[in-house]
């Protein structure tokens, strides 16, 4: 394998987690196309242990700065704007870059990796138009974080690794039918690579308001700005990660967990904050999918910068220790249910600051790492998408949103 550092990560390789048609044996043999930021190859196989020297080598190999996005969306039937198979939108296209999802009606676009987000949030919008086109005439595809009208399990890609899943997950797995935005941020280094983690981990509040778009659940508003971590919650391994105190310990807990049989890989460590092991990034999945490329834009960018910033702070050694879990775990309830129009609880001293001013003061000091203007973030905070869909109701955001897909 060629040393990442070397390699354009504009080159066409793609970004993801591992696919419903290939599995993923702990951080295992990577598929073609292997993304140059990811590590080098001979990783262990699914029976091997995990050792914490090859995963700070992984972290450690990639080109810092790169950034590649995952986007889950639906096929929705116009008639009824209920979900439809992805199946025949999937077999029309053809590009690999569109991949098959848990559930039958959802697929993902993963784009390229890339040095600048401007590009992959182009690509982003390149793929979306494919997809659209692809569609016949009575399918659209919509980018709702949890189809406002649907109640009850819905129906799975016929896999082996979806049926995997449900015999360990039951009835569960077939009600997460979400959809978010993830964004994997390189760092080049594995400490630094755990350090942002964890101030990510801090931050992760802050970003569930900003991008919390999905109030209606089962055509009733769930009286929350994101209903979608609610849904995803009955599963395990979700929400606020643990504290990773080292790559010693990260190693020590997946090997704990893949052989004692509680996960079939490392990719079920579903929370909303991870370190990729196949790509050496770091994955951020608490986002809301958002309904146009010019939102996932804005916040793209302002993640990108942030991570940014943030490994900055850790190497002039100003990063804070991270801190409990509960405590962050109390902002992200006020932050799905309040969105950026409630409160959050300083971390450390308890101080209680709106949410809103929190975010502007990110953004302000978040900007000098942008590549321009963050102005169209602190436009969302002022006017919160979630307002707009709320004023729509449940019945009439989903033709909005195949109208919107494109924008």
């Amino acid at each position: 394998m060629t040393d990442a550092k070397s390699v354009d990560p504009a080159a066409g390789a793609t970004i993801g987690r591992p696919r419903l048609s290939a599995p993923a044996p702990g951080i295992g043999a990577s598929p073609p196309g292997r993304p140059p930021h990811a590590g080098p190859a001979g990783h262990p196989g699914a029976d091997a242990p995990f050792d914490p020297e090859l995963l700070r080598s992984v972290f450690s190999s990639t080109v810092p700065g790169t950034v590649g996005f995952e986007e889950e969306l639906l096929v929705v039937h116009r008639e009824s704007w209920m979900p439809a198979e992805a199946a025949p939108v999937l077999a029309s296209l053809g590009d690999p870059r569109v991949k098959p999802e848990l559930p039958a009606c959802q697929l993902e676009i993963a784009t390229s990796v890339h040095r600048d987000v401007a590009d992959a949030v182009a690509e982003l919008r390149t793929c979306r138009e494919l997809v659209a086109t692809a569609c016949a005439p009575d399918l659209a595809l919509v980018a709702a974080p949890v189809h406002p009208l649907v109640e009850g399990p819905t129906a799975l890609s016929p896999t082996e690794h979806a049926a995997g899943l449900s015999a360990r997950y039951r009835d569960v797995i077939s009600r997460q039918l979400v959809s978010s935005l993830q964004v994997h941020l390189a760092f080049g280094d594995a400490d630094c690579t755990l350090s942002v983690y964890h101030a990510l981990r801090d931050l992760l509040p802050e970003l569930t308001a900003l991008a919390a778009c999905a109030p209606f659940t089962a055509g009733r508003d769930a009286g929350l700005c994101s209903v979608r971590p609610v849904v995803a919650s009955q599963l395990p391994r979700q929400g606020v990660p643990p504290i990773i105190t080292s790559w010693h310990q990260y190693a020590e807990d997946l090997n704990w967990a893949v052989q004692g049989g509680a996960v079939a890989n490392a990719s079920e460590w579903w929370w909303e904050l991870r370190p990729h092991l196949r790509y050496g990034t770091l994955e951020l999945r608490v986002l809301d999918v958002q309904a146009t490329t010019a939102q996932t834009s804005a916040i793209a960018r302002f993640v990108h910068a942030l991570g940014a910033r943030l490994a900055d702070l850790h190497h002039l050694g100003r990063l804070e220790p991270p801190a409990p879990t509960w405590r962050i775990a109390e902002n992200r309830w006020s932050a799905l249910r309040d969105g950026v129009r409630g409160e959050l609880l300083d971390l450390r001293t308890g101080e209680v600051r709106p949410t809103r001013r929190r975010l502007h003061h990110l953004i302000d000091t978040t900007e000098p790492y942008a590549p321009g203007s963050l102005d169209d973030v602190r436009a969302m905070v002022e006017h919160p998408p979630v307002e707009h869909l709320r004023a729509l109701g449940p019945e009439r955001v989903v033709p909005w949103l195949a109208e919107v897909f494109t924008v």
